[in-house]
This record gives structure tokens, C-alpha cells and sequence, in this order.
């Protein structure tokens, strides 16, 4: 698609404000015996409480900790590309909630929520790698989730080109009031909002409210194959085009290996996958192929190109640990 998605106001000092939930992934390298010992389904996403967290960490061997979520993620790409960006989540003044802050901050991420002195620790998430390079993650969601209007800086959002909204955060009912006050807010400021449905057990649980939020906010729909099918409870992709076409301005669906598809009124593109070598880890994959599609947004490049430019960055991190990228973004792209 040779057309570009031209946000309103070329003179907003911030690129993107993303609103999700604050959490540190801890990596572990694992055996499938591992998941079969601890009852746990690969590829599955499991909450947890702080006790059957410690528990896990205790009969495994931490490899990396990274600041992330999937809000987060998508937030920390668009820095390490260059664009003045912010994260707005909730943690505890604690181990996980300092090593949080101090390293997403780390990437030029604008990160000033407070953190809270009472209540539940901040979040964490340990990611099970099986040598397959199949992720399979079990999360304390703690603090995350009692985000609320308190932790935003409603004014800031009118000063940001897009805001980026996590759909886990739909779990919570503080955290979802917080989430529609800040879409009121950009709705009148004129700051284009993008949608992340997460996770298709998440779509499955709020299906009428997202697609009323989306009818009544979102410019921008990200999301991957599941998620689709689950929010217009269809058994295949290809059926779906319609929906899809007419459900905002844009559509981005992602799919893996087969690469993505870019969705709009005037038609669809396939995006082909790049590939930039042997695939360890899946972490994060689909967060950072939209934080490089975004940055082709913010840039006011074509569509076709904002395509490309995620599919390169997510082509990338999976052959490395974790959602936090060890060479520099600028320069992938600029040598692709």
C-alpha cells in the first residue's frame, strides 16, 4: 500500500504514550520435562500468585531479566529507533519495581509514573524456553493490575502523536477506567489511539466491550490470527476480510512465519516475513514487529514500508533472548 496514515498534528512533542501493564520478564532456559514436573501446557499463559512463582525460580536458573509487558516492549522498540516515546505503568517500590524502572529507562523511554509503597509487589512473568524455542510464560500480575486515572498524566497524552493501549489491561476494572478516560482524552486532543487485543483468551473474555471501544476510539487495530477469529468467532482467516476492513481506519494482522497482513477500506497487503536467522525465542515478537511498524507510521512512511520495517525488527529478536534487542534497530533497517 503505497498510501501512509498521517496522524493530525505534526507539532506534538511526544511520538507515543503506551499504557500497559509493568512487567519484569525473567528468562529461563528449560526442559520439556521441566512443564511436565510443574503441570504446565507449552506455549500456554498461566497467572499465578507470588507463592507459585517463588517456587518455580527456585527449580530453575534465571538467564536474563528485561523490563517488559507488551505495552512496554512496543514502547522500548520505538526508542531504541530514535522516536520520543513514554510508558505509563504501575509498580512497587520494590526489587522488581526499581530494576524495572531503571531499565526500561535505559532504552531513552520516558518513564515517570510513581511507584506505590502499599499493596501487591510489582509484576513479574517467568518465561519457560524449551530447546523448540516454544515460550511458555507464568505470570504475577501484582501491581499491574491495580493501575488506575491516578497513574496517568492526562495532560501529557494531548501532547503525544498516538497513544498505545494494551488489551490486557481490560482485565482490571480500575485499569479499564484509566484506559477509557485516556482514550476520551485523545479522542479530543486529536492523538490517534491504537488498540493491542493481547491475547485471544482476553478477546474471548471482553469481546462486545472491545469491539464497542473500538467503534467508539481506535484508529488502529494490532493483532495476530487467534485473536481475530475469537473476536468475530469465525473458524478461518480468509472469511473475515470484511470485518476486518471495516472495523477502524486500519487493521494490522500478524502471523507469524507467514508474515502479516495490512487491512484498510481500500484493501489488503500481504507482508511477507523476513527472516534474519535461526529462530531461538518467540518473546515479544508480535510487540516489536508494531513497534517497527509504528515508527514507519510516526515517520509518515508507506504502509507497504511500515510492513516491512516490522517485519524486519520481529524477524530479528526471535533469534535472541528475550524482547530487548543486542544490536542496534536504526542500523537493521537501515541496511535492509
Amino acid at each position: 500500500m503505497k498510501e501512509s496514515f498521517r496522524h493530525l498534528e505534526q507539532n506534538k512533542v511526544i511520538d507515543l504514550i503506551g499504557l500497559g501493564n509493568a512487567i519484569v520478564d525473567i528468562i529461563v532456559n528449560i526442559e520439556d520435562e521441566f512443564l511436565e514436573i510443574n503441570n504446565l501446557e507449552k506455549g500456554s499463559m498461566n497467572l499465578i500468585n507470588s507463592d507459585e512463582s517463588q517456587k518455580l525460580l527456585e527449580n530453575c536458573k534465571v538467564i536474563k531479566q528485561i523490563s517488559g509487558g507488551s505495552s512496554a516492549n512496543t514502547v522500548v522498540c520505538l526508542a531504541e529507533l530514535g522516536n520520543e516515546v513514554q510508558f505509563i505503568g504501575r509498580v512497587k517500590n520494590d526489587k522488581y519495581g526499581n530494576f524495572f524502572s531503571a531499565d526500561i529507562k535505559k532504552s531513552k523511554t520516558i518513564f515517570n509514573t510513581p511507584p506505590t509503597f502499599k499493596g501487591a509487589s510489582t509484576a513479574h512473568s517467568i518465561i519457560l524456553i524449551t530447546p523448540d524455542a516454544q515460550r511458555t510464560m507464568c505470570t504475577y500480575l501484582g501491581a499491574s493490575v491495580e493501575f488506575e486515572p491516578k497513574d496517568i498524566n492526562f495532560s501529557e497524552i494531548k501532547d503525544s502523536k498516538y497513544l498505545y493501549l494494551e488489551g490486557y489491561l481490560w482485565d482490571s476494572k480500575l485499569a479499564k477506567n484509566a484506559f477509557l478516560q485516556a482514550a476520551e482524552i485523545a479522542k479530543l486532543s486529536n492523538t490517534k489511539i491504537i488498540l493491542s487485543l493481547s491475547d485471544s483468551f482476553c478477546v474471548d473474555r471482553h469481546r462486545e466491550s472491545f469491539l464497542g471501544l473500538i467503534d467508539n476510539f481506535v484508529d488502529i487495530v494490532f493483532c495476530n490470527e487467534s485473536e481475530v477469529l475469537s473476536l468475530f468467532q469465525k473458524e478461518k482467516l480468509e472469511i473475515c476480510q470484511s470485518d476486518l476492513s471495516s472495523l477502524c481506519e486500519l487493521v494490522v494482522v500478524t502471523k507469524g512465519h507467514e508474515g502479516s497482513l495490512i487491512i484498510n477500506k481500500k484493501g489488503l497487503e500481504v507482508i511477507q516475513s523476513i527472516p534474519k536467522g535461526e529462530v531461538i525465542d518467540t518473546t515479544g515478537a508480535g510487540d516489536i514487529y508494531a513497534g517497527g511498524f509504528i515508527h514507519g507510521l510516526i515517520n509518515n512512511y508507506s504502509l507497504t514500508r511500515c510492513g516491512e520495517i516490522g517485519s524486519i525488527c520481529a524477524g530479528h529478536i526471535v533469534t535472541q533472548l528475550g524482547s530487548r534487542s543486542n544490536i542496534d534497530l536504526k542500523e537493521l533497517i537501515r541496511h535492509a
